[in-house]
């Protein structure tokens, strides 16, 4: 039986504008096999959620470069707990301070991938933790 095809979101909360990175991703994402749903730029917690929800997506990668993660985050998981989908694995990319990192692990993030961070890298990192 073959492989499921993963299907990824990839969003950008807060008013964070810089979305250059998470276009790469979603690009070397889908060149991976993977099929990505891209929300854009500027979307609320509610809006991250519901999409991960309509989509049924199996994992949800979240780019913020704003500082603004601490606040964020847990509002992310928050509504995708109300929607019933709080299992979904989330990773993040972005810049993040160290001590913040664990936080957002502690939150329940299941990667964080900063500057330097090769595609395939975070390609292997999804298929490893999905199969």
């Amino acid at each position: 039986m073959p492989n499921k095809v993963i299907r990824v979101l990839i969003a950008k909360p807060g008013l964070d504008g810089h979305d250059r990175g998470a276009k790469i991703i979603a690009r070397s994402l889908r060149d991976s096999g993977m099929e990505v749903i891209y929300t854009g730029i500027r979307q609320t917690p509610q809006m991250i959620a519901e999409t991960a929800m309509q989509e049924d997506v199996d994992l949800i990668g979240i780019s913020i470069l704003s500082g603004a993660h601490l606040e964020l985050f847990p509002k992310i998981i928050a509504e995708l707990k109300a929607r019933g989908i709080g299992n979904t694995p989330i990773i993040a990319g972005g810049i993040f301070p160290e001590e913040d990192q664990a936080e957002l692990i502690n939150l329940g993030v299941k990667a964080i991938f900063g500057p330097g961070t090769t595609t395939s890298e975070i390609s292997a990192f999804i298929n490893e933790i999905l199969n």
